[in-house]
């Protein structure tokens, strides 16, 4: 998500410090990007619901202030779901095996959230969030071929993406290229 972040402002930069320049030199191309869907329906994020029907339901300050301070607490909240965990060890070299084992599936399954973590004397990789152990099979049935060992888990789970067949939209941008010399 980062990597994509960096690359689509160096894109952006880029185009417009091109279209400060003369035209001579360079071309306009298409070029693909790749945007994140939405971790959670944000159609009413940040707005003040009380405010959008105020003309409807009159409600009190404490109610207002109270459903804020409820809401500012529980923020960074998670929710209880599945994962599937696809390495669990302790050997010495667990370290570096989990490792490759986190960079080998986000290889395989780009879009799809993998958590790498430690609990004295054990090396965790777990992959996805999923509201149902059916959603969490669906995965895990993906990875059994790589991940032999792999098992589903139950334990606290960030958000899910709201757009479960895709985590990612791909779009096309025009961006302005310096033709190369000749």
């Amino acid at each position: 998500m980062k990597r994509f972040l960096v690359a689509f402002t160096a894109v952006l930069i880029f185009t417009f410090a091109a279209s400060a320049q003369n035209n001579k030199g360079w071309y306009e191309a298409d070029s693909l990007v790749f945007i994140p869907t939405a971790a959670l329906d944000s159609s009413l994020v940040g707005k003040d619901v009380f405010g959008m029907i105020s003309s409807e339901i009159h409600q009190s300050a404490q109610i207002k202030s109270g459903l804020a301070s409820r809401i500012e607490k529980n923020a960074s909240r998670k929710i209880s779901g599945y994962r599937v965990r696809i390495f669990f060890d302790n050997k010495q070299s667990s370290r570096g095996d989990s490792e490759a084992a986190l960079n080998r599936f986000r290889n395989m399954f780009p879009g799809v959230a993998a958590y790498r973590s430690f609990a004295n004397p054990f090396f965790k990789v777990t992959v996805g969030d999923f509201r149902t152990r059916s959603e969490a099979t669906s995965l895990l049935q993906q990875v059994k071929g790589v991940f032999p060992s792999a098992i589903l888990i139950k334990e606290n789970i960030n958000f899910p993406v709201v757009n479960t067949s895709n985590s990612y939209v791909v779009d096309t941008v025009r961006v302005r290229r310096q033709t190369s010399a000749r």
